[in-house]
């Protein structure tokens, strides 16, 4: 559970980066330039969020669901990371940017898997901001592969509580998500993080992934400031209020 309920901005922020292709549409440009574009506005929004106390990022970038896409833009998607990688991964690195990455790796190509390992190694003492990319995963993943661990480590079920069962989830290392943001104006979760958004504050905006800024960004992190949470209990203030409230 978060650690401060009255923390004015979120210690940890996930995102939904959705809109990559509709922003290129628009613009009368395949899907792939929306994916690029994509990636580049990941970088700024690292920064701007690392220069507004966010602690932890998290970035939903492909899903175990979107393997069903066509097969050129899940290969373009593909060599796509592999560019960013090279391009991009010094930058981050000499930023204080810390890089971790989730999901299920036995399915993606090798030199995928090295670029991640090279990623996470390189920038492993990097304490500014940690950024997670979620790549290969699903909500649903996450929970079976941390029942799965658990068993293989012996456990019985009368051992398993929450905090056990946590320690085994792919996001072991961060605290719960005190901020969702979905952009391209869908209102669903879409099986990301499902463990880790209990008691998150959700917030949905129409700006496309590739226009997203500071100024969404601020919008969101006021959103959440102003937000009461209680973790399913009730602020104490006066008996009258307390009544009302309940």
């Amino acid at each position: 559970m978060a650690d401060d309920p009255n923390r004015a901005v979120p210690r940890h922020m996930a995102i939904v980066m959705d809109g990559n292709g509709r922003w290129a549409k628009k613009r009368f440009m395949p899907r792939f330039f929306g994916h690029k574009a994509g990636m580049d506005t990941v970088l700024r929004v690292v920064d701007l969020c690392a220069e507004r106390g966010v602690e932890y990022l998290t970035v939903f970038a492909f899903s175990s669901e979107n393997w069903k896409r066509p097969a050129d833009e899940v290969s373009g998607l593909m060599s796509l990371v592999l560019v960013g990688v090279a391009k991009y991964l010094q930058r981050l690195a000499d930023a204080g940017v810390r890089i971790r990455v989730i999901g299920d790796r036995e399915t993606i190509p090798d030199k995928l898997k090295a670029a991640w390992d090279q990623a996470e190694s390189s920038t492993a003492n990097n304490s500014r901001i940690t950024l997670t990319v979620a790549f290969n995963y699903g909500g649903r993943w996450d929970m079976v592969q941390a029942c799965r661990r658990a068993m293989n480590d012996g456990l019985k079920p009368e051992q398993v509580d929450e905090k056990t069962f946590d320690r085994y989830t792919a996001l072991a290392y961060a605290p719960e998500v005190d901020l969702f943001i979905r952009t391209g104006g869908e209102v669903r979760i879409s099986n990301f993080l499902l463990w880790q958004i209990a008691y998150a504050e959700l917030v949905f905006t129409d700006c496309l992934w590739p226009d997203f800024g500071a100024q969404q960004i601020d919008e969101a992190i006021a959103s959440f400031a102003k937000r009461d949470r209680r973790f399913g209990g009730i602020r104490e203030t006066s008996p009258a209020a307390a009544a009302v409230d309940s």
